[in-house]
């Protein structure tokens, strides 16, 4: 097993859409997978916005057991790209985080802004038990779910407060837009395409973070340092 250290957490934040597989309730004991949009939790765990009425909402009503499949396709096709298989549980957000939850759901996916609205729909999140990283040749294997990332995260307060700073800071190139940031590395959306710019070390603090920020528009937009 050769896997690069965060190639699975990098995998999860360079993707919009996975593949849930749920257990199925009827007919009983097949598995159910469904395709749908994900984004992540400042712990890098999937959350889904998904109907109350939904085949798959059902089944984990019934078995919250599932495994929920990321991929990025490269040049050569799916079996040349990386996957992960994630294994584990997922359950209701809690109440008290729902606000946080949508805010940080709606930067990566604002047309959501409708779903929210109907009612109907709420967060469901997933708690990792085990997963399984192909990134290539040799770069395989199982791991375990307290491997995805060993450093405390960043609160949802601090990360809203690092994307007002990047929305007012004028070096920021215009056709770029920050979704979300975390210590290793942060999400774009660049000229209407996802992006994913990685960190040279994890950023143990928001000065650090900030920094790294200014040194991404720099490198996305060929901007001199202001």
């Amino acid at each position: 097993m050769n896997i690069p250290p965060q190639a699975p957490l990098h995998l999860l934040h360079r993707v919009s859409e996975g593949t849930l597989a749920t257990h199925s309730r009827e007919p009983r004991g097949f598995p159910y997978p469904t395709a749908l949009p994900f984004a992540l939790t400042v712990q890098h765990m999937p959350m889904l916005l998904i109907s109350h009425l939904a085949e798959h909402t059902r089944n984990l009503h019934a078995d919250a057991r599932a495994g929920f499949l990321v991929a990025h396709v490269a040049g050569g096709g799916v079996l040349e790209g990386q996957r992960l298989t994630m294994l584990g549980s997922f359950a209701p957000a809690n109440a008290s985080e729902s606000d946080d939850l949508a805010r940080r759901y709606l930067r990566y996916h604002p047309d959501a802004a409708r779903y929210l609205a109907l009612g109907d729909f709420s967060f469901w999140v997933m708690s990792l038990e085990r997963m399984r990283y192909i990134g290539g040749f040799g770069a395989m294997g199982w791991l375990g779910g307290d491997e995805l990332d060993s450093l405390d995260p960043l609160s949802a307060s601090d990360e809203t407060a690092l994307c007002e700073y990047s929305d007012a800071y004028q070096g920021r190139p215009e056709n770029l837009q920050l979704l979300g940031i975390d210590r290793y590395g942060c999400d774009l959306l660049l000229a209407g395409a996802r992006n994913r710019f990685t960190f040279d070390y994890p950023k143990l603090t928001n000065a650090d973070l900030k920094a790294a920020l200014i040194d991404c528009f720099e490198r996305e937009g060929g901007i001199p340092a202001q």
